[in-house]
């Protein structure tokens, strides 16, 4: 009895663990896209901050999303450093894109 009703529930559970993986690798997948690791990465600083590092700046901050994807937008500098972070358009990455990017960043730890 117990082994029918662990086989009934292991495709739901396999289910659960693969759609919990793939938002993290689809996100992932948009920062490479739209070469957004041309200058950062997630552990550490290459021409801009790592992403770790924009999470913890900005980890419970509940306007960080909007802000970010302004700032990724219109471009900028001063917050890390003199080295200006060129805008991304949305030719460049799509809306939706950019705040499942921000999102992945953010909740890195």
């Amino acid at each position: 009895m117990i082994a029918l009703r662990l086989t009934r529930s292991l495709p739901l559970l396999a289910a659960t663990l693969l759609f919990s993986v793939l938002p993290a690798q689809a996100s992932e997948a948009i920062v490479k896209k739209a070469r957004c690791v041309a200058c950062h990465t997630v552990d550490a600083k290459r021409v801009g901050p790592a992403y770790k590092d924009v999470a913890a700046k900005y980890r419970g901050d509940a306007g960080a999303p909007a802000r970010l994807f302004d700032k990724v937008r219109a471009g900028g500098s001063g917050n890390w450093g003199d080295i200006p972070m060129l805008p991304h358009p949305a030719d460049k990455i799509g809306d939706d894109e950019l705040r499942a990017a921000i999102q992945w960043i953010l909740a890195l730890e």
